[in-house]
């Protein structure tokens, strides 16, 4: 998000005494010096809040299953972090197909479909699968039309889901001929998760390819009311292909708390500016 600032100008009254310059002098210095504050916060909460950016996107889990038509190349990409109320469990998801070929791919549909603790509600201007034509495992998807996609473009589309940070959750992004037949391009199903969730707090960041790392909202994970985290909770992973791991989630910066300790030291660097103007012109 940018912001343009197209004028900012400080005028100098004539005709005054020189003490009443000083003390205008520094009057403009320090409210220059808030201007600056509050604009630093300004940004830093309009990053922390700027959930309509999906921020970086990532191919990871994706693979060609099936061979594409000569001259297309179809794949898929999702966040690399999403963000999950901890309270109504709602979290927003950006799934973007692109064709990297040089020939316009066709017909062709995506497919948005949720594995165990992730929910897919809803995809803007996409149906959703009945039940018994879901993926064998999955809990809710939606199938989305593409008429057309030229070479070179992307289409993308925005996915209301919620996460049960108690469990494990996982999307999958299949690109498809339009009736089905054939999967051009699979991504997942790959994970969302922590590996130091945050369950006190307002939201919990996840990962994607991380296996998320359940615990309950004293903290604990299921099963350990010690609260001993020295062992290997991870469990058996056996029985399917395992997917990469990220690391570690981000410790995120308590970027509002930043926001308005500027505002407060702009504040705080007015009232003493006027006060010494003040004692200097007695």
């Amino acid at each position: 998000m940018w912001y343009l600032f197209k004028y900012c100008e400080f005028r100098r009254s004539h005709g005054v005494t020189r003490g009443t310059n000083m003390s205008s002098r520094r009057r403009t210095i320090a409210t220059g010096s808030l201007l600056t504050a509050s604009f630093s916060a300004v940004m830093i909460f309009s990053f922390s809040a700027g959930a309509d950016d999906p921020g970086p996107m990532s191919d990871q889990g994706g693979k060609v299953v099936d061979e594409a038509p000569a001259g297309v190349k179809l794949t898929t990409s999702l966040p690399e972090k999403i963000s999950v109320d901890n309270g109504s469990q709602e979290t927003a998801i950006t799934a973007t197909v692109k064709n990297g070929g040089t020939k316009e791919s066709g017909a062709i549909r995506l497919l948005v479909v949720g594995f165990d603790g992730l929910s897919v509600k809803s995809v803007k201007g996409c149906s959703q699968i009945a039940e018994k034509d879901l993926p064998e495992g999955s809990n809710s998807g939606f199938a989305c039309a593409i008429d057309s996609l030229a070479a070179g473009k992307s289409k993308s589309y925005a996915v209301d889901a919620t996460f049960d940070l108690k469990k494990e959750g996982k999307i999958c992004l299949p690109v498809q001929d339009a009736d089905g037949t054939k999967t051009f391009w699979q991504q997942g199903p790959v994970p969302f998760g922590a590996n130091n969730p945050s369950p006190n707090a307002p939201a919990t960041p996840l990962l994607l390819g991380t296996d998320n790392s359940p615990v309950t909202p004293g903290g604990d994970t299921p099963g350990d009311s010690s609260g001993d985290t020295s062992g290997d909770k991870s469990g058996d992973k056996s029985g399917g292909e395992e997917l990469p791991r990220t690391g570690p989630a981000d410790q995120v910066l308590p970027l509002g708390a930043a926001g308005a300790a500027l505002i407060s030291a702009g504040v705080a660097g007015l009232w003493w500016t006027q006060r010494r103007g003040v004692r200097s012109e007695s």
